[in-house]
């Protein structure tokens, strides 16, 4: 550790491993499970799949170093770290930056990012058993990039003692927005019950979206964990790439990734199905946090916030609506039913709003080696964090409820 680390640091060890292979899973889980904001998406099972599909590899610009502190043997403090040679798949832009160092001759690339790729979910990223060890973990990561001589660190879509964390070491920080829904305190009786908490145009209008898929003769299924057979994610998959083709782009997770998922996280997967004439027409794959509140140990589980996440979807034909009902209304209709607490809708998406997925602030933290180019940047995010707190309250001032 650094010469400004307390004396008491100096027991600590710092191991950098190439591949989430070279991380014991039980431990990594453990420490996860430990963290207030954990998600399935830092799970040892979901980081893995991502290498051994080919996914995250060095080959796709994502060179895995996995950063562990321990402390007299015992893992106290880990993250997932990638070495990065472009900015695709982190969904936190930076391209700017990276035109602006080219610009000046600098090398933008590599960077360090502290991440889980292609996955833009706020929650835990510098996993610890309390506040000095991630202290010591976010310090020990600055060191180590400078030592490396990456232009920078990011550590992206964090949870707020990650922040604190990053913000003692010396992180700037940056805001995104992002659209989440919420259960009432009470839980909504029902889907109707949710709508009837709507302003009446608000409620109109959803109503005449779910109208238009069912007069479509479209119906709905819904499987959870094992119960999603390997058809149905080949089916899943097979809407999933076409969404990306017909934008040009190949997808970022490929079959054997999504195979990954039914056999080692098969829990924290919901799986919705539109059918019309007895053939299923499109998707929608949710993600919740069913590992994380059921892991054995984890103190006050049962108190945790369920939690589901909208993550893909595709379709084979078009229909007015579809969209709509199946990566929303099903899942809100479901985590109703089911009891959970928040539905995200992920990044970006205006229209989420109209839907009752209300704007809210994510933040990410960022370190940049080159003195000149840091302070430049710390002057555009303070101007940026003007503009997304204008843009917050704009959108807060159109809430979908009624007026209280």
């Amino acid at each position: 550790m650094g010469n400004n680390t307390p004396p008491e640091a100096n027991d600590y060890v710092i191991r950098v491993m190439n591949s989430p292979q070279q991380v014991d899973a039980d431990q990594w889980d453990a420490l996860l499970f430990a963290q207030a904001d954990a998600t399935p998406f830092m799970q040892h099972a979901y980081l893995s799949a991502l290498h051994t599909s080919a996914c995250a590899t060095p080959h796709t610009g994502w060179s895995p170093r996995f950063m562990l502190l321990e402390h007299q043997g015992q893992l106290v403090a880990a993250c997932a770290l990638y070495l990065k040679t472009h900015s695709r798949g982190e969904y936190v832009f930076d391209f700017g930056w990276a035109n602006a160092y080219e610009q000046h001759g600098l090398a933008y690339y590599p960077k360090a990012v502290v991440a889980v790729p292609f996955t833009p979910v706020p929650g835990a990223r510098l996993l610890a058993r309390n506040a000095q060890d991630r202290g010591l973990l976010a310090q020990g990561l600055i060191e180590w990039c400078d030592a490396q001589g990456v232009s920078g660190l990011h550590c992206l879509f964090a949870s707020a003692d990650d922040l604190q964390a990053c913000q003692t070491a010396g992180m700037m920080q940056r805001h995104t927005v992002q659209f989440h829904w919420e259960n009432s305190l009470s839980g909504y009786a029902d889907f109707d019950g949710f709508l009837a908490s709507l302003a009446a145009d608000k409620r109109k209008k959803i109503r005449q979206e779910r109208r238009k898929v069912l007069d479509a003769g479209v119906s709905f299924r819904h499987a959870q964990g094992r119960d999603i057979s390997a058809s149905d994610w080949d089916f899943f998959y097979r809407c999933y790439e076409r969404t990306y083709l017909e934008h040009g782009n190949a997808p970022y997770l490929n079959r054997a990734f999504f195979a990954a998922m039914a056999t080692h996280m098969p829990d924290d997967w919901l799986l919705f199905t539109a059918e019309r004439a007895g053939q299923p027409i499109a998707t929608s794959l949710i993600a919740i946090n069913a590992s994380c509140t059921k892991a054995t140990g984890q103190k006050d589980y049962e108190s945790l916030v369920r939690v589901a996440y909208g993550r893909y979807w595709g379709a084979l034909e078009r229909v007015d609506c579809l969209h709509f009902e199946a990566c929303y209304y099903q899942p809100l209709a479901w985590c109703i039913a089911n009891g959970y607490t928040r539905f995200e809708g992920g990044a970006q998406g205006e229209h989420k709003l109209a839907r009752a997925l209300l704007p809210v602030k994510t933040t990410s933290a960022h370190w940049l080696a080159h003195p000149a180019f840091a302070n430049a940047v710390n002057d555009f995010l303070n101007a940026e964090g003007q503009g997304v707190a204008q843009y917050l309250d704009e959108l807060k001032s159109h809430s979908p409820f009624k007026s209280v």
